[in-house]
């Protein structure tokens, strides 16, 4: 970037939103999957007009540009290839409106998903989007990358919960998708197809929260069984069920040994796997759920079913499942974590071929997950440093993928593309379909300045 361009940036983001020393700039040059590309500079996003005037001098100059919230991501989506500029939305924190009356909350990008919750809490709502990092992660990194969590197994991903956005096209344009209302079929669906994009096709500016009811009850059960395959087929009968879970959580025997070693949990000898499993609405309703929830859950392999009541019995019952994330950090911090999806009905025999992987290619798998959904986190323990154990786990890795796209599943659920998978998604998405993509992409971004080098394999 030559220095009139930087004179311009400055003039329009105003000089205590940019930064361009590289020293202060280099934080913003990675995300969660520890890869890393130094920005030539960062503009600290502060309003819709600024934004698009920020896009249309990048536009003109033809200077990349990648949005970025606080850098959850698992993919590399926020990485900055070309250098450029990193907009990043920390500032743009505002939550615009609560209109409980019509179920709606109007946010900027970088309101922290807990913000809203706790927005929302006080009118009796919720927003159902709730991914693991919900206290630190931005509503924008969430619809960038449609992340979800536990509740989407009943409530939908941001894509189901979101009515409209403003953004901020790659020539500068800024547009409104969507509407206000819960019912619209006027024009296309832009929303959704914004929603996932991870920045590439324009720059969110504002979002319409479809906003949900809190439930008047919840209860919360834990089911250990004696193999994975007990556990697994307790999935499918669950969802069998009329009685959707607001939460269905698996863990396989690998992590539960791990845990075992890391934190004081009270699990039987043998537990060969585990699943959380939350109802909720009326309370009235709840005993019912739960014997249902029961009799679906008891498979022969069942060893143990607990059920919580009261706050202190739910804490417990969920520390093994939050006793996991820390484990596997200390553990394997440097493992190869993907999150797959198959159909639930799969879930039996996908579990029992990467077991069978594991053991040809001599590569410890700990899986877990969102299992009533199907979509399974499925980590690769590895030393990076061990050039032989890389190898195999690649190829290990290879027919990961290859069989969940036999299965119907897909290569990602939660965690997007990025950089992490970019060149396996023409294995799922034909020739044909990739060559549309690319012309959307085109309309919306007709440089290729926003998040270039992602979404589409070199």
């Amino acid at each position: 970037m030559n220095e009139s361009f930087v004179a311009q940036l400055s003039a329009i983001a105003g000089s205590v939103n940019l930064m361009t020393d590289p020293a202060d700039c280099w934080a913003y040059g990675y995300d969660n999957s520890r890869r890393h590309a130094l920005p030539e500079a960062v503009v600290f996003a502060s309003d819709p007009e600024q934004i698009a005037a920020v896009v249309g001098l990048c536009y003109q100059h033809g200077i990349s540009l990648v949005a970025r919230g606080r850098g959850t991501g698992t993919t590399g989506a926020t990485v900055p290839l070309q250098g450029g500029i990193v907009l990043s939305f920390e500032r743009m924190n505002r939550i615009i409106s609560v209109d409980p009356a019509n179920r709606v909350m109007v946010v900027e990008p970088g309101v922290t998903n807990q913000a809203v919750q706790d927005a929302a809490a006080p009118h009796g709502f919720f927003w159902p989007p709730d991914p693991t990092s919900a206290a630190f992660c931005s509503v924008g990194g969430n619809l960038a990358y449609n992340s979800a969590g536990p509740r989407a197994v009943k409530y939908g991903t941001p894509r189901e919960n979101v009515l409209g956005l403003r953004a901020v096209t790659g020539c500068g344009k800024a547009i409104r998708a969507g509407v206000y209302t819960t019912k619209g079929v006027v024009g296309y669906d832009l929303t959704r197809l914004i929603i996932g994009s991870e920045g590439t096709l324009a720059i969110i500016t504002e979002a319409t929260l479809k906003l949900t009811p809190l439930a008047q009850s919840k209860r919360t059960l834990r089911a250990i069984y004696r193999d994975v395959g007990a556990a697994a087929e307790a999935v499918s009968r669950i969802m069998a069920q009329p009685n959707t879970p607001c939460a269905l959580e698996f863990i396989d025997g690998n992590a539960i040994a791990m845990i075992r070693g890391y934190a004081d949990v009270d699990l039987p000898e043998g537990a060969g796997a585990m699943l959380m499993i939350e109802v909720d609405g009326p309370a009235a309703a709840m005993d019912e759920a739960e014997e249902q929830i029961t009799i679906a859950a008891s498979t022969d392999g069942l060893a143990q079913i607990s059920s919580a009541k009261t706050t202190a019995e739910v804490a417990a019952l969920w520390a093994t499942r939050k006793a996991l994330s820390p484990a596997l950090r200390k553990i394997a911090p440097k493992k190869i974590n993907e999150d797959v999806v198959v159909p639930v009905s799969k879930i039996p025999e996908f579990i029992a071929t990467l077991d069978q992987l594991s053991r040809r290619h001599d590569i410890k798998i700990v899986n877990f997950g969102h299992a009533g959904n199907g979509n399974i986190h499925v980590n690769l323990l590895v030393d990076p440093d061990n050039q032989d154990e890389m190898v195999r786990a690649h190829h290990c890795l290879d027919e990961v993928f290859n069989t969940v796209l036999r299965m119907n599943g897909t290569l990602s659920g939660e965690h997007g593309v990025g950089l992490e998978k970019r060149d396996f998604v023409d294995r799922e998405i034909d020739a044909t379909t990739l060559h549309l993509m690319k012309e959307i992409k085109m309309a919306f971004d007709p440089k290729g300045i926003l998040n270039p080098q992602k979404m589409f394999p070199l």
